[in-house]
């Protein structure tokens, strides 16, 4: 049931997503916006096709996993709240872990090293919300399970996230401008988009997926004022997905190597990024 309600959920999305992408584009085109770059998109499709290799071959054992730990839950959620309230909660909760997960990969060495290719476009559009890292389906593992184990059912879990995951697409656009009252909740394309600057006081800024409301209240919201520059403070440089997964695990290899003790090596895997997007 839970491949079948999931299944659905792609066939309702992705012709919005296409539709979405087919807009951006004839408005590109429309108002010579050159919103998308044959070599970006090319790279974006190499760096999508690993992630979806990697989900495919970790999402029976990511759901088999979380169903194990459900069996230890803290709460029986399902008896203290009618359905409608717990899936409700469940996009909450989903979006809260993903604050954290993504606030960490940005301030993490390692983590930013999986993260960074999602940021490695100079470019902002909906084709850039495909541009994922592929070893992230590993690095959320240890983050979300939490969510089993504190009562949230795994089937709610896997739906509400590829949902939430459809949100976040629609965070990566130009065309959108801010969107009145709902930039106080939700994480708007204006939001998204300080999320994807280089400027200054926009790094590290605007972590939510769904909701903005983290951001406001860990204190790491920034609006959009000054127009936006898309991508690295120290840019790849290059088109090639592979050399982009890798490269700032190369960094961190040579900089252990040449470390003057354990301290440093530490430091270099688990210490914030010395550039950053």
């Amino acid at each position: 049931m839970t491949e079948l309600t999931i299944n659905e959920v792609y066939a309702i999305g992705a012709p919005i997503v296409l539709f979405l992408i087919l807009v951006e584009v004839l408005f590109s085109s429309f108002y010579n916006k050159s919103l998308y770059k044959k070599n970006d998109t090319l790279c974006t499709i190499g760096l999508l096709t690993g992630n979806i290799l990697m989900v495919f071959a970790l999402k029976g054992i990511t759901l088999a996993f979380h169903f194990y730990l459900f069996q230890f839950k803290f709460f029986d959620l399902s008896t203290l709240m009618p359905i409608w309230a717990l899936w409700i909660l469940t996009f909450v909760m989903i979006d809260l872990v993903f604050y954290f997960y993504h606030r960490i990969s940005h301030r993490v060495n390692f983590l930013w090293a999986i993260h960074m290719s999602h940021h490695s476009s100079e470019e902002m559009n909906f084709a850039v919300s495909f541009r994922q890292a592929w070893f992230g389906p590993i690095s959320k593992l240890p983050f979300f399970m939490i969510l089993p184990l504190i009562g949230f059912d795994p089937t709610l879990i896997a739906v509400a996230g590829v949902i939430s995951t459809l949100w976040g697409i629609v965070g990566h656009t130009q065309i959108i401008g801010k969107l009145g009252p709902l930039e106080w909740v939700f994480n708007t394309p204006s939001h998204h988009r300080v999320h994807h600057g280089s400027n200054n006081q926009y790094i590290d800024k605007n972590y939510g997926n769904l909701l903005i409301i983290w951001d406001r209240i860990f204190g790491t919201f920034e609006p959009e004022v000054e127009p936006v520059k898309f991508g690295l403070v120290k840019n790849v440089n290059t088109f090639n997905p592979t050399k982009i997964t890798f490269m700032g695990w190369a960094d961190i290899f040579k900089n252990i190597k040449n470390a003057t003790n354990m301290n440093e090596a530490i430091y270099f895997l688990l210490g914030p990024p010395k550039t950053k997007n």
